[in-house]
């Protein structure tokens, strides 16, 4: 388990991250990207959806722009404060929770499409965490996370494990059918100088 796949650590490393978040975001998890992963999924204006590890809010913005309202989570009090200033904290069309991805404060069969990029990497239990995606989903949901891809060298794997979880597409493919998902497909996105930098897996609860 790498240093940051641990709650608390987690929580410690985005208190100072979230300070330059929306400044270094953009050269690892583009717009393009976004755009990218935004066209893999069945997207419908009245669609319920939540994205988990929202952060700051940058894929919440994405999706706004295919539904009218989004349920947004993160565990980082500190990148929830610099979402609350672009979307506000308690009026629609976003609906903030500080909550943890293995414990969803949400009713079964709840969402159309449940959404997580960039978290992954830092849950200690990813599978109960797919699991809990599976629950708040209608039967026939969406799930579509995006995460990083396992490097190909093997120093750079070493260095990899040693901070946060890193996967390829068998290890996704593994995770997710074990939480119970069907239809499990992957695609690759990263910028113009890493265009494989990020591994982006979709999949449908059971009907």
């Amino acid at each position: 388990m790498g240093v940051l796949e641990h709650k608390a650590r987690a929580r410690l490393f985005y208190k100072y991250l979230s300070r330059v978040y929306d400044r270094v975001n953009p050269f690892i998890w583009t717009e393009e990207m976004r755009t990218d992963a935004l066209g893999l999924l069945d997207l419908e204006p009245e669609m319920t959806v939540l994205d988990v590890g929202c952060g700051t809010g940058f894929a919440t913005d994405g999706l706004l722009e295919h539904v009218d309202e989004v349920y947004a989570l993160d565990q980082s009090e500190h990148q929830l404060e610099r979402a609350y200033a672009k979307f506000g904290k308690r009026a629609p069309p976003v609906t903030f929770h500080r909550g943890d991805a293995e414990r969803l404060p949400f009713a079964t069969d709840t969402f159309d499409v449940v959404w997580s990029s960039g978290s992954i990497e830092y849950w200690p239990n990813p599978i109960l965490a797919l699991r809990e995606f599976r629950r708040v989903l209608k039967p026939g949901g969406q799930v579509l996370v995006v995460g990083p891809n396992y490097p190909d060298s093997f120093l750079a794997r070493k260095l990899a494990d040693s901070i946060m979880l890193f996967y390829d597409e068998y290890e996704a493919d593994r995770m997710f059918k074990r939480a119970g998902f069907e239809e499990v497909k992957h695609a690759f996105l990263g910028p113009s100088y890493d265009p494989d930098v990020a591994i982006t897996t979709i999949g449908r609860a059971p009907e």
